[in-house]
């Protein structure tokens, strides 16, 4: 009974959860800038009543708020950063609404914003003492660069959960048993002499050949790197003129890979390359390492739990407007993308938005071509993930598109769901704390002999880092 109490809960805070998605929406902020988006959620949960801990290892955009006491401490992870340069309206044609203005093209604005809805929900069973147990949600920042939870880790605000729950905006409503790849990500910077390019190329000492060299040593080492490792670059100093021998010059690389140990053992050969890259040239080189993210760990018994609530509470069908908008915004999408996702997911060629749940358990043991700072919370407390539609198939992430679509009454529909999944889950871990020991007992399982180590350490700080933390 408490269950369809919890959903008239949920269904109850919509309109208020939904007017504070879209007005962040409307105000998209890149990583570590996100203080709108942070200062809107914990706005809302102060009023609420919950403990806010703010300004978590000087980031100060980076918050949980608490509610609830004792056993089982149940985290719920929630993220507000947008993406450069993919602003958008509602449209479903491209409308900047700010040329090269960032833009909600993740989702993060539905992401973090169930995680409230959710946790206001049980908020009020906790006060009508129908739970027991402690719920906590987390304002995460600066996912995009792949780094906000990593810092949080290292400060040990998630040591103490018993479990944590998240999701992801998508176009389908999914339960997320698989793996993603860990990640690297470095800028290696060259310093030469700089020296007239005509008059006397020989005084000087390009840092701009450094990097050229250093990204034909990286393009060699693909050859030799297990299948599925990726290396990404850009240039982003090449020097300020032609007639000017580069004195500075800098190159930024993502290395991912299936596990941690990959990427480490892929840094430290592009290290070597650095090195020889600088013994060519007559330069030195530097390096800043800003991300360093674990692959994530699945846990079975709770993506059993977050299918059964799903089957149980499923999704309401997208009305023939909503419809009709996915239709017209899937005519600036590539097919053979859509057609794709369609056979993926087995669909019918009608089916543009779909309600249907998936759960596919051949998926455990896969990888999916992406990385996230989320499993990093996976190698500290047993975690769980789902997807569900926010958009129609075919959509891509960090695309117009998703900005516009994530904008509507389709992205904020999945929202709410989502919430709501999240919740019944929370509920679930709250009420049968043999739930709880499964999946701890199952976590301990995955990481015997593999503690989770923070891969920044305490001389790589967040940009604007502020060295406090405090109760509001």
């Amino acid at each position: 009974m408490s269950k369809k109490e919890l959903v008239r809960n949920l269904e109850e805070l919509e309109h208020v959860t939904g007017s504070l998605a879209l007005d962040i929406w409307q105000h998209p902020q890149i990583a570590y800038e996100e203080t709108y988006a942070s200062a809107a959620q914990k706005s809302v949960l102060a009023d609420a009543g919950f403990r806010i801990t703010e300004n978590i290892g000087g980031m100060q955009t980076a918050f949980y708020a608490e509610y609830g006491s004792g056993y089982p401490t149940i985290g719920i992870l929630g993220e507000f950063d947008a993406l450069p340069g993919l602003s958008q309206s509602s449209k479903p044609y491209k409308d900047p609404v700010s040329e090269n203005g960032p833009g909600h093209a993740c989702g993060h604005h539905l992401l973090g914003t169930a995680g409230v809805e959710s946790v206001l929900g049980l908020k009020q069973l906790i006060d009508q003492g129908k739970v027991n147990g402690t719920i906590r949600y987390y304002g995460c920042p600066a996912e995009e660069v792949l780094s906000g939870k990593t810092f949080m880790a290292r400060e040990g605000v998630f040591d103490d959960l018993d479990c944590c729950l998240t999701w992801h905006p998508g176009t389908s409503n999914v339960v997320q048993n698989y793996s993603t790849q860990a990640m690297i990500s470095i800028k290696f910077r060259f310093h030469g002499v700089p020296a007239h390019a005509a008059g006397a190329p020989h005084a000087g000492r390009s840092a701009l050949d450094a990097v050229e060299i250093m990204n034909i040593g990286a393009n060699y080492l693909r050859e030799h790197l297990v299948d599925g490792t990726r290396i990404h670059y850009s240039i982003t100093n090449g020097g300020q003129a032609p007639n000017i021998v580069p004195d500075e010059a800098e190159v930024w690389y993502y290395l991912r890979g299936a596990n941690r140990d990959q990427v480490e053992d892929m840094l430290m050969r592009m290290h070597d390359i650095a090195k020889g890259a600088a013994l060519i040239t007559g330069t030195s080189t530097s390096h800043e390492l800003l991300a360093n993210c674990y692959h994530m760990l699945t846990n079975d018994t709770m993506d059993t739990l977050n299918y059964r609530n799903m089957e149980d509470y499923p999704m309401e069908s997208f009305t023939s407007d909503e419809v009709a908008y996915a239709a017209i915004l899937r005519k600036s999408m590539d097919p053979k993308l859509i057609e794709a996702s369609r056979r993926q997911l087995q669909l019918d060629s009608n089916d543009i938005l779909p309600t249907k749940n998936f759960y596919n358990i051949a998926m455990k043991d896969t990888t999916m071509p992406g990385s996230t700072d989320v499993a990093d919370v996976s190698w500290i407390t047993p975690l769980a993930s789902i997807g569900t539609t926010c958009g129609p198939i075919g959509t891509q992430v960090h695309a117009w598109q998703a900005t516009a679509v994530f904008g509507t009454s389709i992205g904020l529909k999945g929202m709410h769901y989502a919430a709501r999944i999240m919740a019944l889950t929370a509920y679930d871990l709250l009420t049968e704390p043999a739930f709880v020991e499964q999946a701890k007992a199952e976590f301990i399982e995955a990481t015997a002999d593999k503690p989770y180590q923070v891969g920044l350490d305490e001389t790589v700080l967040a940009p604007g880092t502020e060295r406090k933390e405090q109760l509001i």
